[in-house]
C-alpha cells in the first residue's frame, strides 16, 4: 500500500468500525477445514479497525492483525480480544516469523496491496498446507429496495468520476461537471469489481478484485485455488445503509479534497434512500454477498 493509500483511511475509523460488516461466521470453520486444523494460527493482513481480526478470533487459536494505518490500528487496539494481537506493518512486509501461520486472511483489503510482493510474503508466512483467504463483500448491501440500491449506484458512479477528475488535476468546474452515461471514467464501472481500471487521487493505486484468483494461481505458490460464494444478514435499515456509503474511503477522500456533500451527490443519495425506506413500510433487513478467493499452499 502506498503512503497515499494510508492517508485514504485516516480520520474515519469510528464510522468504519461501527458500520462495516464482518464475514459470515460459518466461513471461519471452512477455512480451518481447508487448512486441516480446527483452530488455526491466523495472520490478518490489512486488519483495519480489527473487525476481521475479532471475527477470526471466534474460530482461531490466535490472530495477529497487521495494519499500517495508525488511526485504524488504534481503534482496533481499543477493542481487545483475548487471542488477538495487533502490530504495525504492511502486507508486503509484515515482519512476522516465516512458516508460522495456518491461515492468512485479507478481508476487504487485498485490492490495496501490490500483488507480487504480497503473495511472496504470504508464501513466506504460510506453512505447507496453509491457506490464503482473500475475502471481499459485494457492494451495495442487499436491501430489497430498488430505489435505494439505484441511489447507491448513482452516487458510486459520481464518486468514481470525481476521483478520476481530481487525480488528473482538472479545474474545479471540470471536476464538478455532470457525469454522463458515456463518461469514459465510469463506462466500465462494475460494483462487484469497483477497482478495475480505477483512477484515484494522490498517487493511490489499487488492483482489480476479479483478478485476485488468477494472480494467486499464476504465482505458483498454491497447489489448489478456488472461489467460494456466501452471504450474511446484518442489522440495520436506512441509517446504516447510508452510513455504509460514508464508510467508503472514496467518499472520505473526496471530502478531504474539499468537496462538499452536495458536490459528491450525498444530498440526493440520502433523500432517495429515505424515500425508498419510507415507501417500503416494513422493509427486509440488510445483507451482504461475500466472495472468497482461497489458495492452499
Amino acid at each position: 500500500m502506498t503512503d497515499g493509500g494510508l492517508a485514504r483511511f485516516s480520520g474515519f475509523a469510528d464510522v468504519y468500525d461501527a458500520n462495516r460488516p464482518s464475514p459470515p461466521a460459518e466461513l471461519g470453520p471452512l477455512l480451518a477445514a481447508y487448512a486441516g486444523t480446527p483452530h488455526p494460527v491466523v495472520a490478518d493482513l490489512g486488519c483495519g479497525t480489527g473487525l476481521s481480526s475479532r471475527w477470526a478470533s471466534a474460530w482461531a487459536a490466535s490472530v495477529t492483525g497487521i495494519e499500517p494505518n495508525p488511526d485504524m490500528r488504534a481503534m482496533a487496539a481499543s477493542r481487545p480480544a483475548p487471542n488477538v494481537d495487533y502490530r504495525p506493518g504492511r502486507a508486503e512486509d509484515t515482519g512476522l516469523e516465516p512458516g508460522g501461520f495456518d491461515v492468512v486472511t485479507a478481508v476487504q483489503a487485498m485490492h490495496w496491496f501490490e500483488p507480487g510482493a504480497t503473495l511472496a510474503e504470504v508464501g513466506r508466512l504460510l506453512r505447507p498446507g496453509g491457506v490464503l483467504a482473500v475475502i471481499d463483500a459485494d457492494w451495495p448491501p442487499v436491501s430489497g429496495l430498488v430505489r435505494a440500491e439505484l441511489a447507491w449506484t448513482e452516487m458510486h458512479r459520481r464518486i468514481r468520476a470525481l476521483e478520476a477528475r481530481v487525480s488528473r488535476g482538472e479545474s474545479p468546474a471540470a471536476v464538478l461537471a455532470p457525469v454522463k452515461a458515456d463518461d469514459p471514467d465510469v463506462v466500465d464501472d462494475d460494483l462487484a469489481d469497483p477497482h478495475r481500471n480505477r483512477r484515484l487521487p494522490g498517487g493511490v493505486r489499487s488492483w482489480s478484485k476479479s483478478g485476485h484468483l488468477a494472480r494467486m494461481a499464476a504465482s505458483g505458490m498454491f497447489r489448489f485455488t478456488r472461489e467460494v460464494l456466501t452471504s450474511r444478514a446484518v442489522d440495520g435499515g436506512a441509517d446504516r445503509f447510508k452510513a455504509l456509503m460514508y464508510s467508503q474511503g472514496s467518499y472520505q477522500g473526496l471530502r478531504r479534497h474539499g468537496l462538499s456533500d452536495s458536490d459528491i451527490g450525498a444530498d440526493r443519495f440520502e433523500a432517495e434512500v429515505d424515500a425508498a425506506y419510507a415507501a417500503a413500510g416494513d422493509p427486509p433487513g440488510l445483507a451482504f454477498s461475500w466472495r472468497v478467493r482461497l489458495g492452499v499452499r
